[in-house]
């Protein structure tokens, strides 16, 4: 993958934009059985905006794309469990996901007040129960008994992806307040990683659709999109860790010098 800095393009996304990211990852999953869907990607991408330390591309791409210890790269590269087609593909993946992060960064970095305001973070999530809902008959048969994802789970699911695996990023502060605050973030998006088991009220999916999310699995929707506020403050005022460097035990005067001369400290390094 190219080292080039990203594009710093703030173009809003629009449908059609993440249409085409959607159909990337499709492409994608033919050669990587893991590669995620876009809503887990966006779920991923707000959790790397949060986390303590940058983590950079060649870093976090394999890990979430499947393409083992190498960067993304186009078919014929070496090694690689999962690549794009060609450097169009590539190129235009890259584009439209530095488009989106740019987008969802500077939403997190707005001083909103509330959700309303169109500065707010909207992670991009689908209604698919709502979406199944609204299908004629005969396609929803098709379905079965298939099990769909509640609203807003897939993205809760990839944000605490990236919490997982880069666990020591994570790692509750040794300040009481911030660990309460961290862990009571976390504790908001860990909820929606559940299922949604109370009755629908809503469909998110369309205005006319018929109910497919519940009141309080809106209300907790709401909590973690907070939630992905807090923590990104939090880190930003802590800033990247730092390891404890320990000063080396000085020997007594009368022990053998660590440079070994055989001397004792006082007679050598102690003089």
């Amino acid at each position: 993958m190219t080292t080039e800095p990203l594009s710093l393009s703030t173009e809003p996304m629009d449908p059609d934009d993440f249409d085409a990211l959607d159909a990337i990852l499709d492409d994608l999953r033919t050669r990587g059985e893991d590669v995620p869907q876009w809503e887990f990607c966006e779920g991923a991408m707000a959790a790397l905006l949060c986390t303590r330390r940058l983590i950079l591309p060649g870093e976090f791409f394999p890990v979430l794309l499947g393409t083992g210890d190498s960067t993304p790269g186009v078919a014929g590269s070496d090694e690689e469990d999962t690549f794009f087609v060609d450097e169009a593909q590539l190129a235009q993946f890259m584009t439209l996901w530095t488009r989106r992060w740019n987008e969802v960064a500077a939403a997190l970095n707005s001083d909103v007040q509330t959700l309303e305001d169109e500065r707010s973070y909207h992670p991009e999530v689908m209604d698919v129960r709502g979406a199944l809902a609204g299908l004629p008959e005969e396609a929803r048969a098709e379905i079965g008994d298939q099990e769909l994802p509640a609203f807003g789970q897939v993205w809760a699911l990839g944000f605490m992806f990236v919490v997982e695996n880069w666990a020591e990023e994570w790692a509750a502060p040794r300040d009481k307040e911030a660990a309460a605050m961290l862990n009571d973030a976390l504790d908001a998006i860990v909820a929606l990683t559940e299922d949604d088991t109370d009755e629908p009220t809503v469909c998110m999916h369309s205005d006319d659709g018929p109910p497919s999310v519940s009141d309080t699995r809106l209300n907790d929707f709401g909590a973690a999109i907070w939630a992905v506020y807090d923590l990104r403050q939090l880190w930003q005022s802590l800033g990247p860790r730092v390891e404890s460097v320990r000063k080396a035990e000085t020997p007594g005067r009368n022990d053998l010098c660590p440079c070994g001369s055989g001397k004792k400290y006082k007679k050598c390094h102690g003089a």
